[in-house]
Formats: C-alpha cells, structure tokens, sequence
C-alpha cells in the first residue's frame, strides 16, 4: 500500500560524481551526473511524521518512499521536485532540494528530504 502506482509522482535526482577546483583556485565545487527521472510516494511538506524512523536530531521537510531498497539515492544527490532539473550559466544544477538522510530496510527505502533556498 505504501508505494502504490496510483499515489507515486514523478521526481528527479542527480547523483553526486566528485569535487573539483574552480578555474580561480580556492574552494571546491561539487559535480553531479545526468538527472534520472524517478517515480515514489512523496509525502505533504512536514518534518515530524517520521522524526523516528530517521532519528531525534535531523531536520526535513518531506519524506520519498520507494519500494526499491537498492535505489541508488544517497546523501550527496540533489533532487527536483515539481520543478524539470534545470542548469545556470555555469553549468551547475539549480536544484530546490537536498537528502538529509536515507533510511533502508528490506523491502522499501525512506529518504528524508530538506528544500533548499535558490538564490
């Protein structure tokens, strides 16, 4: 019932590739894949419904439930989330949300998740 065809949206990832230098030599900037289109149960935007599952201390906004355990979304991935992934002049992605903890069982994956604010 949790992952039920008929209440799964569609979401998109990127998954985190390696840190790299900028061209002006100080800091690092993250490089992420293609973004994969996904479908899972993303939960109304709420923080305190699942605090247990994930622990006391972490701070999210929604929750993705996915029926697949060995879903390759980890910590480093950004997510978009009603919005097509979308790059600046850069090159990197704009992205409206982060993984804040991914919590795997044996037969379905919760991965709790924080919007980010795009400036």
């Amino acid at each position: 019932m949790r992952c039920m065809k008929r209440n799964q949206k569609l979401f998109y990832y990127a998954p985190y590739l390696r840190r790299e230098t900028p061209d002006k030599g100080y800091g690092y900037s993250a490089v992420y894949g293609d973004a994969v289109a996904m479908r899972g149960n993303i939960s109304p935007a709420t923080g305190s419904a699942n605090a247990e599952q994930f622990g006391n201390n972490i701070e999210y906004d929604r929750v993705i439930v996915l029926d697949d355990p060995d879903c390759p979304i980890d910590e480093n991935a950004i997510l978009f989330i009603d919005v097509e992934p979308t790059k600046n002049d850069d090159g990197n992605y704009v992205n409206d949300y982060i993984v804040k903890k991914v919590a795997r069982s044996l037969n379905s994956v919760s991965i709790a998740i924080s919007r980010v604010v795009v400036s």
